[in-house]
């Protein structure tokens, strides 16, 4: 186990989740599946997700996730921000802005492509700037839109 793995709390669902996830998540493996007792509830599961550990724990209703605590994901091409935005607003998903988006768990998410943080930190600020304008209209990140705003005159 590493030093630090994020711990996730579900109400039931954390196999159910933990199943989702991997199903999206390429380079993704189940861990361990620990029931009470040999045909009991889960209580807790262990999986990688990009080579990331992570736990989660059903431990009933009390607290729901929140936007304070998100899992920034970098996208090299727009397929993949267009796949990974898809799966992870299906099924009661929502879309929020800047690339932000909640998963049908509640858990946030930002689907980010590599190419916003390059343009953004262009050394002309104009660019920079028109880049960052265009972003602020958006749900999920259009790399088109924002080379577009980028390349304006």
């Amino acid at each position: 186990m590493k030093k630090i793995t994020p711990f996730l709390w579900f109400d039931t669902q954390a196999e159910q989740a933990m199943n989702f996830y991997v199903s999206i998540f390429k380079n993704s493996k189940v861990g361990s599946v620990q029931r009470a007792g040999p045909d009991g509830p889960v209580i807790s599961v262990t999986f990688q997700l990009e080579g990331q550990d992570f736990m989660a724990l059903n431990a009933g209703p009390q607290f729901k996730f929140t936007e304070a605590i998100s899992f920034f994901v970098d996208c090299k091409t727009q397929e993949e921000v267009d796949g990974l935005w898809e799966k992870l607003t299906a099924d009661g998903g929502e879309e929020s802005m800047c690339g932000w988006l909640k998963d049908k768990y509640g858990l946030s998410w930002q689907i980010i492509p590599s190419a916003l943080g390059e343009l953004m930190g262009d050394k002309d600020p104009e660019k920079a700037q028109r880049v960052v304008q265009a972003m602020l209209k958006m749900n999920k990140i259009i790399v088109a839109d924002l080379k577009q705003a980028y390349d304006q005159k």
